[in-house]
């Protein structure tokens, strides 16, 4: 920027010539003076504004909402009856100790808007796993007005985008849908926090209980019953939560829906690890047709509970015999196991009668040059090569990426407008995290123990390599070493895999099953909760 000495020369030089040989030399200076005043008297004006356009252009950064609400009109029918709702979109913040705001949450929030008393209204509060993942498949693929559009399979179909969902349980529930920090929309405003203050199993718990409290006060909801679903890594945060919210924020819960759960902290390392994913395992071979005729003829429903009894009572016990498992016995197993799993006996018996999942995605079908999906094992992919030991890459996630993103992009913006450039994370950054001190089985007892009130529902898919249905029973066996709770824990699995209600014959059971499981564990009204 140029001094004034610099200005006034410039003012000066820039007079026109034809002044001095028009005008006297007293009126050419006045003209001069004022010329000069005006330039200066601009430029602090210009400068005056900078703040203003240096504002201006912040603006225009790709920057998260912090607090800010949204509130539209829809109505769907579900199960032949019409029921009006409200769609909210916002942000609400995180807070420090402090009250300063740290980072902002993205929610979706619908309500069924001809219900005057709430206090009978259950509420359910729904999150997707990862960690890292949006709430964005349960979101518009299952218990929400909107679902996502495929075949009656679940595979992507063109054009992208939702149509109403007629299974939703917005008839019986209110539902919000919350994106944890670094996920959709959610973002960390004060880039000093510590990033292990969000990205952890107890920090995730902790801030999240936080911000469920807040949400409940400020929607008046502290009288409805409240339910927690939680999908994949969802389940350990919803586990962690339930006993969160109990003892340290005093909010208790009717029921908590675990969906394709984790091993939520219960250990399975060993031979029980090795084993219980063979009942998974006859499930893939047998939608392959890749097992023997025998089995092949029998419905799914009647083979597996044939290969968990050997899981449980035969396999399990042989491979903790390790090396000194006797030659006769270690045939007999690896025959079942191929039986059972459509694996090359000989196979079974290089790998010690332990097959990885990873090697029996690349395996089932190898002699079709195909591989199967992790999440879901009706999935087929082509890898570069035949040969090895594992997948290039994941068929099942690779096709549901396809559809959700475009979907969830398209569906925000355009039908519930949320305005913003910035770019929806479905799978955000949130790494490294902190897995240590996962007790998250042992917090959802314990908030069942001091909660009679307190109900679980598992849901998995049978086809689900990811979190296979038989660690799901076994988590749920093991939760509760002394079986007290066992009469307020349920299991209900389907044949589909990790987001099991992407097939629509599973959309409508699985929503069904919550539809019931809620109606059920609502007390009746003034029912004591006492032992």
């Amino acid at each position: 920027m140029k001094n004034n000495k610099d200005l006034l020369n410039l003012t000066r030089n820039s007079a026109p010539e034809s002044l001095t040989t028009v005008l006297p030399v007293n009126e050419i200076n006045y003209i001069m003076r004022n010329t000069y005043t005006i330039t200066i008297s601009a430029l602090l004006l210009l400068i005056s504004l900078m703040p203003g356009l240096v504002m201006a252009q912040e603006s225009n950064e790709r920057t998260s909402k912090v607090d800010w609400q949204k509130t539209t009109e829809h109505q769907v029918t579900v199960k032949g009856k019409k029921v009006p709702y409200t769609t909210t979109i916002g942000n609400q913040p995180v807070w420090d100790d402090s009250g300063k705001p740290i980072a902002s949450l993205f929610y979706t929030y619908y309500e069924r808007s001809d219900v005057k008393d709430k206090s009978r209204r259950p509420l359910v509060i729904s999150f997707n796993g990862g960690p890292g993942s949006a709430s964005v498949c349960m979101h518009i693929g299952y218990t929400g007005p909107k679902k996502l559009n495929i075949d009656s399979e679940g595979f992507p179909t063109q054009p992208y985008g939702v149509t109403d969902n007629p299974e939703s349980i917005i008839d019986v529930a209110d539902i919000i849908f919350v994106n944890p920090v670094n996920v959709a929309f959610s973002r960390i405003l004060d880039p000093e926090v510590d990033r292990s203050t969000f990205f952890g199993v107890n920090a995730d718990v902790s801030y999240l209980a936080d911000w469920i409290n807040t949400f409940v006060s400020r929607q008046n909801r502290w009288p409805s019953p409240k339910y927690l679903i939680g999908e994949s890594y969802g389940t350990t945060r919803v586990s962690g939560l339930a006993n969160r919210l109990q003892s340290s924020h005093w909010m208790f819960l009717n029921g908590v829906i675990l969906v394709s759960p984790t091993g939520m902290g219960v250990e399975r390392d060993g031979p029980v690890g090795d084993a219980t994913p063979l009942p998974y395992y006859a499930a893939t071979a047998w939608y392959h047709d890749a097992l023997g005729s025998e089995l092949q003829n029998k419905d799914l429903d009647d083979i597996l509970p044939e290969v968990e009894e050997f899981t449980i009572n035969e396999y399990i016990p042989a491979l903790a015999k390790g090396g000194f498992i006797s030659e006769a016995e270690k045939d007999m197993i690896a025959s079942k196991v191929a039986e059972y799993s459509g694996i090359d006996k000989d196979v079974i018996l290089d790998h010690n009668l332990r097959i990885s999942s990873s090697f029996f995605w690349k395996e089932l079908l190898r002699d079709q040059e195909l591989t199967v999906g992790r999440l879901d094992s009706r999935y087929r992919g082509i890898d570069r090569e035949n040969a090895g030991d594992r997948y290039d890459y994941d068929p099942a996630l690779s096709s549901w990426n396809h559809a959700f993103t475009p979907a969830i992009n398209h569906y925000l913006r355009s039908e519930l407008g949320y305005d913003t450039d910035l770019q929806y994370w479905t799978f955000g950054p949130v790494r490294p995290w902190d897995r240590s001190g996962d007790n998250t089985g042992e917090d959802l007892r314990t908030a069942m123990a001091e909660n009679p009130f307190l109900h679980v529902m598992i849901q998995a898919g049978y086809y689900d390599g990811g979190t296979n249905y038989f660690d799901a029973k076994y988590t749920m066996w093991n939760m509760d070493p002394s079986g007290k709770l066992r009469d307020r824990m349920s299991f209900k699995g389907y044949r589909s895999g990790h987001m099991m209600y992407l097939r629509a014959d599973d959309l409508v059971t699985s929503n069904e099953d919550i539809r019931e499981f809620i109606l059920e564990s609502i007390p009746a009204e003034g029912m004591p909760a006492k032992y």
